[in-house]
């Protein structure tokens, strides 16, 4: 099942690099959300490979498969395939993230 996902500009999220192994393909990027932004701007974002993040810096708080959490610098977190989920930045500054996309 292909899953949709919003559009979201460039400057926010950014695709570092893509590749294909047997079996499996990983996208690897870096994610600044300034302080009040929310992503996606309305509703939800799924897509159809695993997303495992890192905070660097800030924090964000959200929804990921019905369920509340919030995340800051020096945390990790995992959003298995598929899931429904957003984020908001309510802090005072940017949130900076690196993550990887995993499809197998």
């Amino acid at each position: 099942m292909k899953i949709e996902q919003s559009k979201v500009t460039e400057e926010i999220v950014q695709t570092l690099f893509q590749d294909r192994f047997q079996g499996a393909e990983v996208k690897f990027g870096f994610v600044s959300i300034p302080a009040g932004e929310r992503l996606p701007r309305e509703g939800t974002n799924a897509h159809e490979e695993h997303e495992y993040s890192y905070i660097i810096k800030g924090a964000i708080s959200g929804d990921s498969g019905g369920k509340s959490y919030r995340i800051s610098a020096g945390e990790a977190s995992y959003i298995p395939a598929g899931e429904q989920h957003w984020c908001v930045n309510e802090g005072q500054i940017s949130c900076e993230l690196v993550y990887a996309l995993v499809k197998s």
